[in-house]
């Protein structure tokens, strides 16, 4: 159990607190020092809900430990390292790499857009770290500006806040009847509920290299229904700083998962800019890349495997509003996602939008493929779209070491 001290707090017999770095809808990440071995480090203080009963709270701090031990395993120069994870007082904590220095966020917040060499430098760190716990089975789930830290003195990129990181074949799209992770930089697929895996993550990426050279991410919006009809249905207009680096933005933010462009091809090509400075060559047409061993969300065999399902066919016209929304709203935890992608499906994206969150028989969640998407011309910024929606607002996730 915790001690507390004079204004001190010790867990788990080693981990001295000392002041708090951030704090976010995923936990408060604190500076430490590690009484063991005598060195400062960074203590992720897990969030505890209340309303869980017993038996489910166990089952979350399991299922926390579990993941944050897949994640500790990865290692990589631009991933944050896991020291250790411990339970005290029947709450995780996450020990890791303290970081001096703040994120990608930061520093767009104080010092503007980077240029294209710098973006491309982040992004291939940030791909190396993407491919490494890919191939270890391990998906991100939110990459934003927030969970990019550049250490001070060295500006070294690294991931981190894997806080809601999925361990292939467990849950994808919520938790704790909630949204996980950034509708602005999440992938297509995983608002549909239809699948997730590597190449969402990659989707994630794009949307960041975006957010880097222009300030902001393509599919912000004013709400969360607006973002969610951008996400889905709009087109996609990459801002006009990201020309240089064009190629790459539009195979990564490609609607079809199965069509994006693979890690290594994107790493190439920020590389060949980084050596040349000229706009890299746009993939071939009709490219594909060759898709991973890496699973995509449950494992087949599971209750909710959807392998042998017949495609969806859309209705002869859309479903009235009322019956549209009571297929869609019988599962509880999707309730925001669905009121703002409804308000944004009925208003701009017909049956297209509301289809891909029904499968055959009508439930969320197993919807077909995304068609290819092709992102429009290049513009500094995207237009909101003449759409009522919900007031909810995005939930995110705290971001790494330093302050939030």
């Amino acid at each position: 159990m915790g001690t507390e001290g004079h204004n001190t707090r010790v867990i788990a017999g080693r981990y001295r607190f000392e002041e708090r770095l951030g704090r976010g809808g995923m936990g408060v990440v604190w500076r430490a020092t590690d009484q063991l071995l005598g060195r400062g480090v960074a203590v992720k203080e897990l969030p505890y809900d209340q309303t869980l009963s017993a038996a489910e709270a166990r089952r979350q701090r399991d299922r926390t430990l579990r993941e944050a031990r897949a994640v500790a395993q990865l290692s990589h120069p631009h991933i944050i390292v896991v020291h250790d994870v411990v339970e005290d007082d029947e709450r995780p904590y996450i020990v890791m790499e303290l970081i001096e220095g703040g994120s990608l966020a930061d520093r767009l917040a104080h010092h503007g857009p980077v240029d294209a060499s710098e973006a491309a430098r982040i992004g291939i760190a940030l791909l190396g770290a993407l491919s490494a716990a890919h191939a270890a089975g391990v998906l991100h789930r939110d990459l934003k500006p927030d969970n990019v830290l550049l250490e001070a003195g060295t500006d070294r990129v690294l991931l981190t806040d894997f806080g809601i990181a999925q361990v292939a074949g467990t849950p994808t799209l919520t938790e704790n009847n909630s949204f996980v992770g950034s509708p602005e930089y999440t992938a297509p697929e995983r608002m549909s509920g239809a699948r997730t895996g590597p190449e969402s993550d990659l989707w994630s990426l794009g949307a960041l290299l975006c957010a880097a050279l222009s300030g902001e991410s393509p599919f912000r919006r004013d709400s969360l229904g607006g973002i969610l009809h951008a996400v889905v249905a709009a087109e996609i207009r990459p801002p006009a700083q990201a020309g240089p680096l064009l190629p790459v933005v539009q195979g990564l933010l490609e609607r079809d998962p199965d069509r994006r462009l693979d890690a290594d091809r994107a790493e190439r090509m920020l590389r060949a800019f980084r050596d040349t400075g000229r706009t890299p060559e746009a993939p071939p047409p009709g490219y594909a890349p060759t898709v991973r061993d890496a699973p995509r969300g449950r494992p087949r065999g599971t209750p909710q495997d959807t392998a042998g399902r017949q495609p969806f066919t859309p209705p002869a016209g859309m479903p009235a509003p009322g019956r549209l929304a009571e297929q869609l709203m019988r599962q509880p935890t999707r309730r925001v996602l669905v009121a703002a992608l409804l308000v944004a499906a009925m208003a701009g994206a017909g049956v297209s939008a509301a289809a891909l969150l029904m499968d055959e028989s009508g439930e969320p969640g197993g919807g077909p493929k995304p068609t290819s998407s092709a992102p429009g011309t290049p513009t500094t910024r995207p237009s909101s779209p003449s759409v009522p929606a919900p007031t909810t607002s995005p939930v995110s996730s705290p971001t790494g070491t330093k302050g939030r």
